[in-house]
């Protein structure tokens, strides 16, 4: 049986971090899959005149998953990440130098081979209300959401043409990315969960912009339909914190698909353990 452990939204907390890496080392997962939103929260780069001390992705993560790997040797697992909408897409470039050195591999638009599964990763989410655009997409049409601001309207951390954010959707995105392929045994590593779901449940319930509801399911509509068209056997999913509160549940099935979320509102460092060979045994723990 593959052991494996899911996180996602830690925002550069050290104090989750050193949680999850000593549940790593005392269980010894063969897999470790990280769901985006890693990294300290960009509002102190873009609004603080402070200088931000350190480097995260160097002083912190690649010195200590390099502990982590001395400590274990053999038994280091296989550690899957993508970026979330809180990451600026500038620490991009130094999350893929990491990769070269085998302490993770970044997998946001790829894939990768697993024994007899296949890993897809996809770090984009449908228009937020928030300013930094990096990781926006519209989802399957050139439309916002009531509150909701344009791919094009914010700020963004790399050039990129206007052509892309008008003509980018996360449906096209993932029907490349997925391609043709079988999806029996492929597993999705997303930041945004899929719409309408128990996952993207969000704290706006009777909320109203211009005497307009908004709607409470902020998850990708592209996603959802993908899942239910494509069938994939396990989706893993972030972004939207408060969701499990609300609703009571981090976890549903969507046809034959199984779908877990990591994301949690409290100072808690939320885990998702399952067996990639045995998902209704799946479990959240709030450590």
């Amino acid at each position: 049986m593959t052991k494996c452990i899911f996180v996602s939204d830690l925002h550069g907390h050290t104090d989750r971090y050193e949680k999850l890496f000593r549940v790593i080392e005392n269980e010894r997962p063969s897999l470790v899959f990280l769901g985006g939103d890693l990294l300290p929260s960009h509002i102190l780069h873009l609004t603080s005149s402070e200088e931000i001390c350190g480097d995260f992705i160097h002083d912190f993560l690649r010195l200590q998953f390099d502990r982590l790997r001395r400590t274990l040797g053999r038994d280091y697992p296989q550690v899957y990440l993508i970026l979330g909408n809180d990451d600026l897409r500038a620490e991009e470039t130094a999350v893929t130098g990491e990769s070269v050195t085998g302490l993770w591999q970044y997998i946001h638009n790829r894939r990768v081979q697993v024994d007899d599964f296949v890993i897809f990763g996809y770090a984009c989410i449908p228009p937020t209300p928030f300013r930094l655009k990096d990781w926006e997409r519209y989802d399957v049409s050139a439309y916002v959401d009531p509150g909701c601001t344009h791919p094009m309207e914010g700020s963004h951390s790399v050039p990129v043409t206007e052509s892309e954010l008008k003509n980018t959707t996360i449906k096209n995105d993932l029907e490349k990315l997925a391609g043709k392929d079988t999806m029996t045994n492929a597993v999705f590593l997303f930041h945004t969960p899929p719409h309408d779901t128990v996952m993207d449940h969000a704290a706006l319930d009777g909320m109203m912009i211009d005497h307009v509801p908004l709607d409470v399911h902020v998850g990708s509509i592209a996603v959802r339909r993908f899942i239910e068209a494509r069938q994939p056997y396990l989706t893993l999913h972030g972004h939207v914190h408060e969701s499990a509160r609300i609703t009571g549940s981090w976890k549903q099935k969507i046809g034959r698909t199984y779908a877990f979320s990591a994301a949690h509102d409290g100072p808690e460092l939320c885990l998702v353990r399952f067996l990639l060979e045995n998902l209704d045994d799946g479990t959240r723990e709030l450590l």
